[in-house]
Formats: C-alpha cells, sequence, structure tokens
C-alpha cells in the first residue's frame, strides 16, 4: 500500500494562528478599488491588536481619495519563507514554504486623537520593543487608518 501524502496546502482556521502569523508579519498589503474600479494595491508597515490593523500614512493621495469612495479592503500577510527542493536538479520540484492571512474589512479614517496615538503606538510595537512618546505636532500631521477584520482566513503551503 502506498503512504499517503499530506497535503501541501493546509487552511488555517484557529484564531491564534490566524493571529501569530500576522505578528510575525513586518509587511501587509491592502488592496483597494479605485475610483475607475481597478485594484489598487499598496505596502503598508502596521500595527494589530484585537482582529483590528492600523496603517499610517501622509494626509493627502491617491490611497486616501480610493479610501474615501470605497472602504472595503482586503488585506494580506505573509511570513515564515523557505526556498527549498525535494530534487535540487529539477527546476520543478523547488519551492517555498510560506504561511499567510488573507483578512477583509473596512478602512475608517481615525479622527479621534487618543485612537490615533494608540494605533500609533501599536504600530511601533510591531517594530521594537522600545516604548514611544509622541509629540501632539507628530500625532496631528499624521493619518492613521483603522481596519476592523470582518472575516478572515489562513493558508500554510508546504509546513
Amino acid at each position: 500500500m502506498k503512504p499517503v501524502r499530506e497535503k501541501a496546502i493546509k487552511d488555517i482556521t484557529e484564531d491564534a494562528d490566524l493571529e501569530a502569523i500576522i505578528k510575525r508579519s513586518k509587511v501587509c498589503h491592502v488592496a483597494m478599488i479605485d475610483t475607475e474600479n481597478r485594484p489598487y494595491l499598496l505596502a503598508f508597515n502596521f500595527g494589530y491588536a484585537n482582529r483590528t490593523i492600523y496603517l499610517h500614512c501622509t494626509k493627502e493621495g491617491k490611497k486616501i481619495d480610493v479610501l474615501r469612495n470605497n472602504n472595503n479592503v482586503c488585506v494580506y500577510f505573509d511570513c515564515d519563507h523557505d526556498v527549498f527542493a525535494r530534487n535540487e536538479e529539477v527546476a520543478c520540484s523547488w519551492r517555498m514554504r510560506y504561511r499567510s492571512v488573507l483578512a477583509d474589512g473596512k478602512a475608517e479614517i481615525v479622527e479621534d486623537y487618543e485612537q490615533k496615538l494608540e494605533g500609533l503606538k501599536l504600530l511601533m510595537t510591531n517594530y521594537s520593543f522600545q516604548e514611544f512618546k509622541f509629540s501632539p505636532p507628530a500625532v496631528n500631521n499624521v493619518l492613521v487608518i483603522k481596519i476592523k477584520i470582518d472575516k478572515w482566513s489562513g493558508r500554510s503551503f508546504e509546513y
């Protein structure tokens, strides 16, 4: 009898596992629909807590126009990349392991100063263990975008 081979692609459904992937990711990619009904995709640094993603950016630009027109977004995270070969002599046997999360939600521009501050602190926590202080002009001069995750799913490949 031939041994059963595990599936290379596995669904990840547990909330704790999905959050772990997000927390190991260093960049997220946010997909939007522009004013001409075309896809628009950007990479962002981010903060995360309690099924909520925080982004920061300048107060003007295409992404702001796009989000004000249609705030539906899809956010993609990935981590644990590892290139390997099942057979180094065969090109098609080369693969890349990864884990990923795809999250849907609505982007909201944060107006409240304290919420902006909280989002910026979460963002810095993702990149440093240091605690930061933010001056009012620094907080007021950036835009903070909050995305509550409505639906999410995850995948792993070759893990």
